[in-house]
């Protein structure tokens, strides 16, 4: 199976979602936040830094429990994200 590329916006939704959860992690250890989660602290460590734009729901959903945030926050504060559309280069000059 091929997965189809992410887009920009995918990518940077993917960005903000790690930015979001290293805030609400704060001085918590990253491998106390994903033994908390289940997940190892190199899965978390990929989600936080964007490496891993696209975790699995219930990955999000256990990390959201261990870090007291609610679901439905985390999609609409990632939902609001977007990218500046890309001004093609013969136009940018």
């Amino acid at each position: 199976m091929v997965r189809t590329p992410l887009t920009p916006s995918e990518r940077e939704r993917g960005r903000f979602l790690g930015v979001l959860l290293r805030q609400a992690r704060g001085e918590r250890s990253m491998a106390d936040v994903a033994a908390g989660a289940g997940i190892s602290a190199e899965t978390l460590r990929k989600i936080e830094t964007g490496r891993a734009p696209t975790p699995a729901f219930f990955t999000i959903a256990a990390l959201a429990t261990t870090l007291g945030l609610r679901l439905d926050d985390i999609a609409a504060r990632c939902a609001a994200v977007t990218v500046p559309e890309e001004v093609p280069r013969d136009e940018a000059a």
